[in-house]
């Protein structure tokens, strides 16, 4: 058997001890009928070559399989690392107390029947658990596939057939993905080190496994498919440190907003999951794929190939259709073609036909043999303005393939540079692609999806090379807030008043423009005059949330009687168009000059906490949707990439001769909204739309704020 690392983590030590290298097992519920999960299970874990010893346990038989049977788990002889669980589900409990008290370290709860089956089986489940913490037991599962080891090796699934051997560690949340990948990699030539089908995550979850294979040494790459996670703040942790060790890669299902919720702010309605976990990407350095494809293509071509120092790729075919194709997914994949030296041209010209493209895409022609092929990839290679080569090959009647691929192998196993191919087609392509495979040389078959991969790898390059940033903390008052937010807990209120919102702000040193309630037209004028004309007018009613909808502000009121009049028409046009508000008044603010309009705001992601808004505002900001998503807490290097990913960051920089904008004072805020989300977890949406954007060196100012509390 493979020897037990012992450079892991204790926690995640103990897990691969257990799991994935258990020197002894028993399968409880072990059956001699083929058709039973339990006779599957027992098979493949004999099938696989695993060298440890295994008991099959079931009161029923004396000989499974021609092992001996036992028909207690009292009556093993030895000691146990793991048992596979595959008896009925209302059996489980008892069989785990049983389990723990024999000290066996982990277990593996094949069964279903659980809370996937509703209330009672919710039940067997946390006695399950409960059991098996009393016994320092844990658990994989229940209702899962089972697990894989292709170093050790072991198979304790039911799945029909085991991966190749490889560095891709596996982690799923679902058992159907689990079986079709293993499918795919037998199919593709594709090794796995290991393979984790979650099931229902009651005990260990998602982030104990991505921790365990982070530490793994015969994984490469992690791949996941979630489709939740059980801990956001957990995951989120346990996978930045996970991507600074090797790439994680995952697939993220149901992220629609066809089960959000309602929100009343600009920002919630504009957040969901799906801008949880692409905020997550971005700042924990994974890589999201966005089909089962690209998990698996992105996976395998990271397991196998270095990464581009650079986004220039070098293409080279036997046909100007897929060359073109190429061209044009690469500039969306942030990739550019590699301008080919002058050394590089010259040496493709002596030996090419006249009639070949010398210049990126390289074409070497439809009749191209396999020599040809190997004088352009190799000089490619070599060109020091190539950063990544793309091979495109077409089954043409004169094509080479199979020397081709051989002459592919020869010259990309020693290369520094990664090299992918697209042999296209199926049939007489299929075994030269297999024997590239197997040598580690990724053939992904259209030449699109191909220079997407190699644009993700270079996103992983950028990753590594992302200088660290880390979170500043300002000097706030904290306490002032805690004692308004309580004030509004004890009154059972969640909307926050304006002159509240501003009180918020100023204690964590937002910038504002002045405001003041009034309650009629002559607390109006007061106000007006205190702060100095011109002013805005806004009503204040808590059912009107978007007030301009309703002529519920008016602006650049420059007098007394302008304002007398504003206050008449606003009234009128509000009653008449939402006769059931309820009229506070309204609010006075001191008209700011014109500036930029950006909008930034906080939601409590349900998973993940809070998160931070920035994007284009003003009264079209649902309507572009130019917005980015961070979670809190933010850097200094995520507020200013954040900025620098909207559409309209080129607002901020200046057009048409403008001044730019003052980017570091939004930046500021961004870090000071996110220590006040971080600092006070009953805030649970806000809006700051317009925030005014001056230019560089004059600020900006928060104009309309808006807060929600709740958690």
């Amino acid at each position: 058997m493979a020897a037990r690392s012992s450079r892991l983590s204790d926690k995640a030590n103990r897990i691969s001890e257990s799991f994935f290298e258990p020197r002894a097992l028993a399968v409880i519920g072990a059956s001699s009928h083929p058709d039973k999960v339990g006779y599957a299970v027992l098979a493949n874990i004999i099938k696989s070559g695993y060298a440890g010893k295994v008991y099959p346990v079931n009161p029923k038989a004396h000989l499974i399989q021609d092992l001996e049977c036992f028909h207690d788990i009292h009556d093993v002889p030895d000691p146990l690392d793991l048992a596979v669980i595959v008896v009925p589900a209302v059996h489980v409990p008892e069989t785990v107390s049983e389990l723990a008290g024999r000290g066996v370290a982990g277990a593996v709860i094949i069964s279903a029947g659980f809370r996937e089956v509703g209330i009672e089986g919710r039940k067997l489940e946390r006695d399950a658990v409960e059991r098996a913490h009393a016994g320092g037991m844990r658990l994989l599962g229940p209702n899962c596939l089972g697990i894989m080891n292709t170093a050790l090796p072991l198979n304790a699934t039911f799945a029909r057939k085991m991966p190749p051997k490889g560095n891709i560690g596996v982690i799923s949340q679902s058992g159907a993905i689990c079986t079709s990948l293993v499918d795919w990699a037998r199919s593709e030539a594709v090794g796995f080190s290991k393979l984790v089908s979650m099931g229902n995550s009651a005990d260990l979850v998602e982030s104990d496994f991505l921790e365990a294979l982070a530490q793994d040494d015969d994984t490469r790459v992690i791949a996941m498919y979630l489709e939740g996670v059980s801990d956001g703040k957990r995951f989120f942790d346990t996978l930045s440190v996970a991507s600074k060790a090797k790439p994680v890669v995952f697939l993220k299902a149901g992220t629609t907003q066809a089960g959000a919720r309602a929100a009343s702010s600009h920002t919630g309605a504009l957040a969901g999951s799906e801008s949880a976990y692409n905020a997550l990407c971005m700042q924990a350095a994974a890589l999201r794929a966005s089909s089962v494809e690209e998990l698996m293509s992105l996976s395998r071509t990271l397991a196998t190939q270095p990464l581009p120092q650079g986004p220039r790729v070098g293409i080279l075919t036997n046909a100007g259709g897929p060359g073109i194709i190429a061209s044009d997914a690469g500039e969306k994949a942030d990739l550019t073609l590699a301008q080919l030296s002058n050394t590089t041209v010259s040496r493709l010209r002596r030996y090419l036909p006249a009639a070949a493209s010398l210049h990126n895409p390289v074409d070497i022609l439809g009749d191209a043999d396999a020599m040809r092929y190997a004088i352009a990839l190799e000089a490619l290679i070599e060109d020091p303005g190539v950063d990544a080569v793309l091979v495109i090959l077409t089954p043409q009647a004169m094509t080479e393939i199979y020397l081709t691929a051989d002459e592919i192998i020869h010259i990309a196993r020693n290369s520094i540079k990664p090299v992918v191919v697209s042999f296209m087609g199926s049939g007489s392509v299929q075994a030269p692609v297999n024997r590239l495979q197997k040598a580690g040389i990724p053939n992904i078959p259209y030449p699109d999806q191909a220079m997407e991969v190699i644009g993700r790898m270079y996103e992983r390059q950028l990753q590594i090379k992302m200088p660290l940033s880390r979170e500043v903390k300002f000097k706030v008052d904290k306490a002032a807030v805690d004692k308004l937010f309580a004030s509004y807990a004890a009154r059972d209120e969640i909307q926050v008043e304006a002159e509240d919102c501003r009180k918020v702000l100023a204690a964590y040193g937002i910038p504002f423009a002045p405001y003041l309630n009034a309650s009629d037209a002559e607390e109006a004028k007061k106000a007006a005059s205190e702060m100095g004309y011109p002013v805005v007018m806004k009503i204040v009613s808590p059912q009107i949330l978007h007030k301009t909808d309703v002529g519920g502000v008016v602006l650049g009121i420059k007098n007394a009687k302008q304002l007398a009049d504003a206050y008449d028409d606003m009234m009128s046009s509000v009653r008449r168009r939402m006769p059931s508000a309820e009229i506070y008044g309204v609010g006075i603010q001191k008209m700011v000059p014109e500036g930029r309009e950006l909008i930034s705001g906080i939601i409590k992601d349900p998973q993940f906490g809070p998160m931070i808004m920035a994007g284009l505002g003003g009264i079209y900001v649902e309507a572009f949707k130019d917005v980015v998503f961070r979670l809190a807490p933010v850097t200094p290097g995520e507020a200013a990439r954040m900025l620098r990913e909207l559409h309209a960051y080129a607002l901020l920089e200046g057009v048409r001769g403008e001044k730019p904008a003052d980017v570091d004072a939004v930046e500021e805020v961004l870090m000071r909204l996110s220590q006040l989300a971080c600092d006070h977890g009953a805030l649970v949406e806000m809006d700051m739309n317009p925030l005014m954007v001056y230019n560089s060196g004059n600020g900006c100012t928060c104009v309309d704020v808006r807060m929600t509390l709740g958690g």
